[in-house]
Parts: C-alpha cells; sequence; structure tokens
C-alpha cells in the first residue's frame, strides 16, 4: 500500500513538472531550476576552434586578459588595433582578409573520436564546442550561413555534428557555445537590430537546438544590446516549453547587457572576473560556472609558451578552488587549424583524469561547506561536501596537524587513494588530524591530497 502511494505521489509530482508552462518573462523564466545533471557534473571542457585557429595569433605579455584573445581576431583587424594589424601585414600581407583564412581552416587531422576519448579520460562530465563565434561562421552546415560555414569552405565536413555523436558515445553531456552577435553581420546595428534577431539569431539557435538537441545551450556576445532587443526572452520560453529538450538543457546567464549574474540558468565568470571586478571572493548562492583557457587565450595561439600556461596541479587546484565554492569549471582548449589538440594541452588533461581516478568523489556531486574559511587560497586547504562526508583536499601537503572548525565528531578519517591510516580527535567543537607520513613511494596522487571526513556531526 505505502509503495503505491509513494508511486502515485511520483507520479503526480513528475506530471506537475511536466505540465509547467513558462512564460516569456524573467519572473517566469527564472524559476526554472538548472537541471540538477549540470550541478552534479562540476568539470566540463569547452572548445573555441575555428577560422581564428589559422592565423592563431594574440598578444601574450597584455595586462588586460581580453587582449589575449586569438578569437578576436577578426575585430582586431576591424578596429585597427596595432599589434594585430602589424602582425597582420608582416604575415600575410594587404591582400589577405580574414575571410580568406576559412579556405585554410581544413581540420584535416580532426578526429572526434580521439577527442571524446581525450575528454572521458580527463575526468569531464561535459563539454562544449563554439558552434558560431563572433567571426559568424558556423561549425555545422547551416541555412542561415549558408556559404560561411564549414561544410560549404574550409573541413567540408559538419564539425559540430560529428563531434556531437563521438561524444555522446562517450557517454558525456554535449552542449554548444552560439555569438549573439556577429561582427561582420550587416543587419547586426542598431537601426536593424529587430530584423537581425527575427532572420537570422532567433531561426539560426533553433536550428542548432532541433537539428542536435544539445544538453547545454551557452551564448555569448550579448553586450551590445538588451535583452528586450534580442529577444531573450522569447528564445527561452521556446527552449523550455517547445523544444525536444526542454526539460533537461542547460543555458547560462548571457542573454543581453545586463542579464549576467541575473537572469537564465547558471552565472558565469571568466577568467575569474565578472563584469564588476574580480570573482574570487564573491559568495554565489546561485549556480555558477567559471570558465577559462590553460592559456591566456580561449582560441589557439601559437605564440604562447609553458610560461603562458597552468601547470597540472594549477588545473587542478582551479577545479578544486571553484568547486568548493559551489561552481563548475569550464577549462578551455584551443584546436589548431588542422584538428590536432596541442599536445601540452592533452597533457594537463590527462593529468586531472589521473588525480579525478583517485579523489573524484569530493568533486562530483558535491556542494560548498556551509563553514568553509574565506581564506582557502592562502592556505591551500579546501573543502567539499556530501550529506555523509566532508572532504578536505589539501592542494599542499600539510607540515603540521590539520585542526577542522565545526566539527564536534566524525566516524573516520581516510586519505583517498592510500591504505594509511589517519589519527584524528575530536574537542571543544575541533576535529584534530594529523595527516599519515608520505614519501614518493606511497603517494596517492601527484598533488592536492583528499583527506575524507566520514559522517561529521556539526
Amino acid at each position: 500500500m505505502k509503495r503505491r502511494l509513494a508511486l502515485a505521489l511520483l507520479t503526480s509530482v513528475s506530471a506537475l513538472h511536466a505540465q509547467t508552462v513558462y512564460k516569456a518573462d524573467w519572473e517566469s523564466l527564472d524559476q526554472r531550476p538548472v537541471p540538477a545533471w549540470w550541478q552534479e557534473a562540476k568539470f566540463g571542457i569547452f572548445i573555441h576552434w575555428g577560422v581564428y585557429a589559422v592565423p592563431a595569433y594574440a598578444p601574450t605579455d597584455e595586462a588586460n586578459v581580453y587582449a589575449k584573445y586569438s578569437e578576436h581576431y577578426d575585430n582586431r583587424l576591424r578596429t585597427q588595433n596595432a599589434a594585430f594589424t602589424n602582425f597582420h601585414a608582416r604575415a600575410y600581407g594587404d591582400r589577405v582578409t580574414y575571410a580568406d583564412f576559412a579556405s585554410q581552416f581544413h581540420a584535416e587531422n580532426f578526429r572526434p573520436e580521439q577527442w571524446a576519448e581525450l575528454f572521458k579520460k580527463s575526468g569531464a562530465k561535459y563539454v562544449v564546442l563554439t558552434s558560431k563565434h563572433h567571426d559568424g561562421f558556423a561549425l555545422w552546415p547551416s541555412a542561415y550561413s549558408p556559404r560561411w560555414n564549414s561544410q560549404f569552405l574550409g573541413p567540408h565536413r559538419d564539425l559540430a555534428g560529428d563531434l556531437m555523436e563521438a561524444v555522446r558515445r562517450q557517454g558525456l553531456h554535449m552542449g554548444y557555445y552560439y555569438s549573439l552577435l556577429e561582427w561582420g553581420n550587416p543587419l547586426y546595428a542598431k537601426e536593424t537590430i529587430g530584423r537581425w534577431v527575427a532572420e537570422m539569431n532567433m531561426p539560426q539557435m533553433k536550428e542548432l537546438v532541433t537539428r542536435y538537441k544539445p544538453d547545454l545551450v551557452w551564448t555569448d556576445g550579448e553586450w551590445d544590446y538588451a535583452d528586450e532587443e534580442l529577444r531573450s526572452v522569447d528564445f527561452l520560453a521556446w527552449l523550455y516549453n517547445e523544444s525536444p529538450v526542454k526539460d533537461t538543457v542547460v543555458v547560462n546567464d548571457r542573454w543581453g547587457k545586463k542579464t549576467r549574474g541575473l537572469h537564465g540558468g547558471h552565472y558565469t565568470t571568466e577568467y575569474d572576473l565578472v563584469h564588476t571586478g574580480s570573482a574570487l571572493d564573491t559568495q554565489f548562492v546561485h549556480p555558477w560556472e567559471e570558465c577559462r583557457g590553460i592559456g591566456g587565450s580561449f582560441g589557439f595561439n601559437r605564440f604562447e609558451t609553458t610560461t603562458d600556461y597552468m601547470t597540472s596541479a594549477q588545473c587542478v587546484e582551479t577545479l578544486i578552488e571553484k568547486v568548493s565554492r559551489g561552481g563548475n569549471l569550464l577549462l578551455n582548449i584551443g584546436p589548431q587549424a588542422d584538428g590536432l589538440i596541442p599536445v601540452i594541452m592533452q597533457e594537463r588533461l590527462l593529468d586531472m583524469g589521473k588525480w579525478l581516478g583517485v579523489n573524484g568523489e569530493s568533486i562530483y556531486g558535491t556542494t560548498a561547506w556551509r563553514h568553509r574559511p574565506k581564506n582557502m587560497r592562502e592556505t591551500k586547504v579546501y573543502f567539499s561536501r556530501k550529506p555523509d562526508a566532508l572532504y578536505v583536499i589539501c592542494a599542499r601537503w600539510p607540515q603540521a596537524p590539520l585542526v577542522i572548525e565545526h566539527i564536534a565528531k566524525a566516524d573516520g578519517v581516510a586519505l583517498l587513494g592510500s591504505p594509511l591510516p589517519v589519527t584524528f580527535a575530536c574537542a571543544d567543537g575541533k576535529l584534530t588530524i594529523q595527516p599519515p607520513a608520505l614519501n614518493p613511494g606511497n603517494l596517492p596522487c601527484e598533488f592536492a591530497w583528499v583527506l575524507k571526513i566520514a559522517n561529521p556531526q556539526e
């Protein structure tokens, strides 16, 4: 009898959820929860790949992080940025335009199965590909970019579709980045923005969603126009109510020049920045995600060296730091124009996968600990939480006993990946852990070690 009642209740709740209709306004749309799969995934791979991978240039020594983006090559030429125009003149001369690079974007060594296998080994749970960046070049045969896409030019291939299939065969979620602006499109202007939205932006986004049924729609390029002008609420109402992915799709917050951190799905930071300044000390209560490259650019920059890249240890600590604050990390790679992922990027991803193979339970499906200290980056001691465990993640091996406030009792403490016993004691509302003796022969992983506190009582 109890089981029948439980099933009836579950059925009625599911039916109620299925009948939810979202109105085309933020008050209604913001009520839709971010799907649970995304909040549990924690780690995703961002891919910036397109025509800009041919010149593959941006300065590497600029103080402003946005000045290092090679994917902005087209616009830097349009706005007469001296660093880019001087480079272009030296490398290609005056007769070569940005559009000419499309015929050199061959992707001849693109093996989507190899990419997907690498992403699986990295421990990532989802992938986001730039289906169309600000230059407007589509990585699928879009009817709305009929002569400016990867099927018509360059690779003569549906890059977005091929990767989608390979990623899903690996059991990962797949989504697309989509730019709401296009630098070179004549309709993308103040006087014709209505036509731009009605004739290009809206139908092309719907084409992308209907054709590939992505798990994520990650928009960008929203800063020129208000969400009312871009008709963002109209698109989201369609996405949530009528699209083939209405119940599962994840979206971000980039839907108009004042929507970041206010509307949409999960909130986004970029190289630890938000529009109001640093995001490092922001205490987010809403689902959020940090996106950044392994280097200083999202698109491939052939002038970056090892000094411009995070080390494997830094990549892992970046993931830990974001997760300890309740966020996700969307770590970007920039493949070369021929379709090869730079070896240094592969190495970083594989090292992250090895670490997650030992310590993944401290990352996946966790939440931020309510008692986490504010100085975690200084102490190099981070925390994550599950209902039955607290994880103490040490990016630097402790040289003295660890004293954890707000823990009155625990069933046990273990070092993940190691059989070594861990001594601990509780007194006065504090848990003191004596780190076990490690040496090169018994290290459970190369960097960032995790102590699991079982059933802590706060």
